[in-house]
């Protein structure tokens, strides 16, 4: 099984590329690829500049690597209630090329945040809107104040209840 993981973030120290990499490391017999949205950074998306310029080469290659993927391990950032701009301009991009942008791949989606609700605003928005674009999410797992319940470190979850009910999740609908 291949798993492809990625944080909704562009942040170097994204917390949520943190704990979509533990989440998939958490899957048995799976080779992990984790990917970078900066790897994917395109000029902010306009019908203006995709008549100028056309399909952008980078949201080919990140709807390339979703193809790849059995599972995807996907954990969005939360930035004033919504998307990170980065998650939401590679979809933007990707989903102008095609519009199930994860191709039926099922899903485990995550968020987490430093505040309490983990996240809780974005994952509500993306479990409604992303099965609309092929998103087959078979499971949710928010991890709330990401700094008291995540060793770095370590790269895991150091809260042993939430921790637990991570894995459960996994193990009860993948």
């Amino acid at each position: 099984m291949k798993i492809i993981a990625f944080g909704g973030s562009n942040s170097t120290q994204s917390i949520n590329k943190h704990l979509a990499t533990y989440a998939a490391s958490l899957f048995e017999n799976a080779a992990v690829e984790i990917l970078d949205l900066n790897d994917y950074a395109m000029p902010l998306f306009s019908v203006d500049l995709e008549k100028e310029i056309g399909q952008h080469e980078l949201a080919k290659a990140f709807l390339s690597k979703i193809g790849e993927a059995d599972v995807l391990v996907i954990s969005l950032a939360e930035n004033n209630g919504s998307y990170s701009v980065a998650f939401k301009n590679v979809f933007d991009w990707s989903s102008r090329i095609m519009k199930e942008v994860f191709q039926q791949k099922p899903m485990l989606l995550l968020a987490t945040s430093p505040g309490p609700r983990g996240g809780a605003s974005v994952l509500e928005i993306a479990n409604n809107a992303l099965p609309r674009y092929g998103a087959k999410i078979k499971a949710t797992f928010s991890l709330p104040t990401f700094g008291a319940n995540f060793d770095i470190e370590k790269n895991q979850i150091s809260n042993a209840e939430l921790d637990k009910e991570l894995k459960d999740v996994i193990k009860s609908s993948f």
